[in-house]
């Protein structure tokens, strides 16, 4: 179990120290969530930290279940059609748009063409987020594209190995069984505010 997402953070780093002070290399973290996890393994290997903006798109009625994503780019990767999820895409897409802006402020657009882009996030359950971010990725240049994890779904792991987009890599620590929920695996998992999401990037900005 992981104490927190920091402490997540800096345990993860540790399996990517191959990639300590590498060149055209950047952090890329999945907000919320994913960004106190990424600040730690950025600051761990000497890297740059940058945000891949992405949304899930909750089952409508069941909006903890991940029926999509979609990501910067009009990235939309579809997970389960069902009624209403026209309603949810748009509801998201504006919400996409929001955080998009509220967090990169006055900073350009990400240019990744020729970096290795390390995709970061708290955990992966459906995978579908993580999914849109590595095609997302992949549109705006990168290459390699690594997905690392603290804890993941053998399902979503094995997912984004395997199938076309696939990451170039996919480090998970930990895949328990039964994995039941990204939560579990954390003492303190509450959830990660604009705020806080400004804050560590204004840091290293």
């Amino acid at each position: 179990m992981f104490r927190d997402r920091a402490d997540a953070g800096r345990q993860l780093a540790s399996l990517l120290d191959r990639y300590r002070d590498a060149q055209r290399c950047v952090v890329l973290a999945l907000p919320r969530g994913g960004v106190p996890v990424a600040a730690e393994v950025a600051r761990a290997l000497h890297l740059p930290l940058d945000v891949l903006v992405v949304r899930k798109l909750g089952l409508p009625g069941h909006e903890e279940y991940a029926a999509g994503a979609i990501a910067v780019g009009g990235i939309h990767v579809t997970g389960e059609d069902a009624p209403g999820m026209a309603r949810v895409l748009k509801r998201e897409r504006r919400e996409l748009q929001r955080r998009e802006r509220e967090y990169r402020e006055h900073c350009a657009p990400l240019d990744l063409r020729g970096m290795t882009a390390l995709l970061v996030d708290d955990g992966l359950a459906t995978g579908l987020s993580m999914r849109a971010a590595v095609i997302a990725a992949r549109a705006l240049g990168a290459a390699p594209v690594v997905v690392a994890v603290p804890v993941g779904s053998a399902t979503a792991c094995d997912a984004l190995k395997g199938r076309e987009p696939r990451a170039d890599e996919v480090v998970c620590m930990h895949v328990p069984e039964p994995f039941v929920a990204v939560g579990n695996w954390y003492r303190s998992f509450g959830a990660t505010t604009d705020e806080e999401v400004r804050e560590i990037l204004a840091q290293w900005r």
